[in-house]
């Protein structure tokens, strides 16, 4: 096989996401496969959600391929790195290109061409991983720095090539190449640990939102969307393909356009698709009648973001949300029987014990289903990384670390942050249940954040 698609996320090595088992298909390499696919290149693709290093060692030798094409993000970075320096010393494999993809890349161009790889894809991968295939498969050597949207070496220099325009009309992209790897184990898992099977999918590329903590990496500050007709296509050949249970909706905010929102409920409700599904929004793109359309169509449960119960703080992200809106919503769409989720965000430059407790009364105030809690860390690239960037703590070495570890001089100490985030947990938890235990170990949480400040 000339084309040989991977990653390097392998579940039951992280022992936190073993714990969840919440796995989705890599739907970026299966959209990489079926474009290709779809202009006449053979591609492999080696899904390691539920293998391991050492099959996709073994994987790699039997089909000694001509092109290695890696995904690569902040979460499987090390995995990556390790990878490469494998196939760099393995003489089978001593004339296969390594091209690398991901939304890692873009601000870490020279330390991964340290690596080993061999190209970069800077941005949407499609148009670029096919040019650049092509022309590696011709044997073509010349001519690179005239493909846009890569990396490489060249010359002992670094060349990076003009920025690849994005695909305007993303209806043209075929459905990701599903086919290439083993839906049942996705389908089974999910089963198996929470009583009902799930699949990704992307409506959206892009998001016209600029919230400082994320990164626009790859799609960019953008907004292009499938048409609502295609979307239920392919809903509906998953369901007759698979049978799903229910959805995951990928898109940064799902109910961004109503104007798409009503169209789409047309397509589902006109053809009497049912299937149930999630999906992630921001509060004031949420209204009575788009909550209805959601529900009609199989909601189940919505995830609105706020990240903090502080106005201050979120005003600082450049959130531009009301945090009484986000309340407001949370509660309203509970009121029409669907769940709710919130992201939160502690450790945030600026952020008081008074803001950490505002949170607090914010999460007991709309009481969503779910929460997550996160540590704000700074990721290359974004506004928020430029804002600390000489506040950063002892910049580890690049090739042995991720952003993840990355640390910054904020309000009060590290160790403060893990407390809170357990006085937050234990105090809403006790609002919900008046659980005992979980009121003493928010005192206890609470104390403990007064020592460590």
């Amino acid at each position: 096989m000339s084309i040989f698609l991977t990653h390097a996320y392998y579940i039951q090595e992280d022992e936190k996401e073993a714990s969840i088992m919440k796995p989705y298909v890599p739907l970026g390499i299966l959209y990489i496969s079926a474009f290709l696919k779809q202009n006449n290149l053979s591609t492999k693709v080696f899904d390691t959600t539920f293998s391991s290093f050492e099959q996709q060692k073994n994987e790699l030798l039997q089909h000694n391929p001509s092109i290695i094409g890696v995904y690569t993000n902040l979460v499987t970075k090390l995995n990556v790195i390790r990878l490469i320096k494998w196939i760099k010393t393995e003489p089978l494999l001593a004339k296969s290109k390594i091209i690398l993809g991901g939304p890692d890349l873009r601000y870490n161009i020279e330390n991964y061409l340290k690596t080993g790889a061999d190209y970069l894809v800077i941005g949407e991968g499609e148009q670029t991983m096919n040019d650049l295939c092509e022309k590696i498969l011709n044997e073509d050597s010349s001519d690179f720095e005239h493909i846009p949207g890569i990396a490489f070496i060249q010359n002992e220099k670094i060349v990076q090539t003009t920025e690849r325009t994005k695909i305007k009309a993303i209806d043209e992209l075929p459905f990701p190449d599903r086919e290439s790897v083993d839906m049942s184990q996705y389908l089974e898992v999910w089963k198996d640990n929470h009583g009902m099977s799930m699949l990704s999918i992307s409506t959206q590329r892009g998001c016209p939102y600029t919230c400082k903590w994320c990164s626009t990496a790859v799609y960019g500050v953008s907004y292009r969307r499938r048409s609502a007709k295609l979307v239920a296509d392919e809903i509906e050949m998953l369901l007759q393909q698979y049978q799903p249970d229910a959805f995951w909706f990928v898109d940064d905010v799902f109910t961004v356009s109503h104007k798409w929102i009503a169209a789409f409920h047309q397509e589902v409700t006109t053809r009497g698709l049912k299937f149930k599904f999630e999906c992630i929004t921001r509060a004031e793109r949420l209204n009575d009648e788009v909550l209805q359309q959601l529900k009609e169509m199989g909601c189940s449960k919505i995830w609105i973001g706020a990240e903090s119960g502080s106005q201050k703080i979120i005003d600082e992200m450049d959130r531009r949300v009301d945090v009484n809106q986000v309340s407001k919503m949370i509660q309203e769409t509970k009121s029409k029987g669907i769940q709710t989720g919130t992201f939160i965000m502690l450790g945030y430059p600026n952020e008081t014990i008074e803001d950490i407790k505002k949170t607090v009364t914010y999460l007991k105030s709309c009481q969503p289903d779910d929460f997550t809690l996160t540590v704000t860390y700074p990721i290359k690239g974004t506004s928020l990384f430029e804002q600390v960037s000489d506040k950063i703590i002892e910049s580890k070495d690049w090739f042995t670390s991720t952003d993840r570890e990355l640390d910054f001089k904020r309000t009060y100490s590290r160790k403060f942050y893990d407390h809170a985030v357990r006085y937050v947990v234990n105090e809403v938890n006790y609002h919900k249940n008046h659980s005992f235990k979980h009121k003493l170990k928010s005192v206890v949480s609470r104390a403990l954040m007064s020592v460590t400040k």
